[in-house]
């Protein structure tokens, strides 16, 4: 099975996340604004995270959810940290169902910085798509 873990991360907690969710891929958590953030291969799972910045998403996140193309990802799932609430898992949902793709129903979040036992929470949520 081919994943990809993208994110998109201002204070690191996200990123922190994504790395967890890579590492159980086998696969680098790449950011959105990074030069080799596309997509270049069709993938099995998409594993695809950000955190709400004054209540919505960064546009850094929302410009590469509209360059996502529904024949390059099978399927996508949707993890999240904020300060604040769950509400940008809503958003990349929404963001993904635009461009036709698939998303699991189930998420990953950790309230702030995930701690270590989120950290192994979050590969363990990764496994299960694996």
């Amino acid at each position: 099975m081919k994943a990809a873990v993208r994110y998109y991360s201002r204070s690191g907690n996200t990123k922190a996340a994504a790395e967890a969710i890579a590492e159980a891929a086998g696969v680098p958590a790449v950011s959105v604004d990074a030069p080799n953030a596309a997509l270049n291969e069709p993938v099995d799972v998409l594993f695809i995270g950000g955190a709400l910045y004054a209540y919505g998403l960064d546009g850094h996140l929302k410009a590469y959810l509209k360059t996502l193309n529904k024949d390059m990802v099978r399927k996508a799932v949707v993890f999240s940290t904020s300060w604040l609430s769950r509400h940008s898992l809503d958003l990349i949902k929404k963001g993904l169902s635009e461009a036709g793709i698939p998303v699991e129903e189930e998420t990953f979040y950790a309230k702030n910085r995930p701690n270590a036992a989120q950290l192994k929470d979050a590969a363990a949520f990764a496994r299960k798509y694996l």
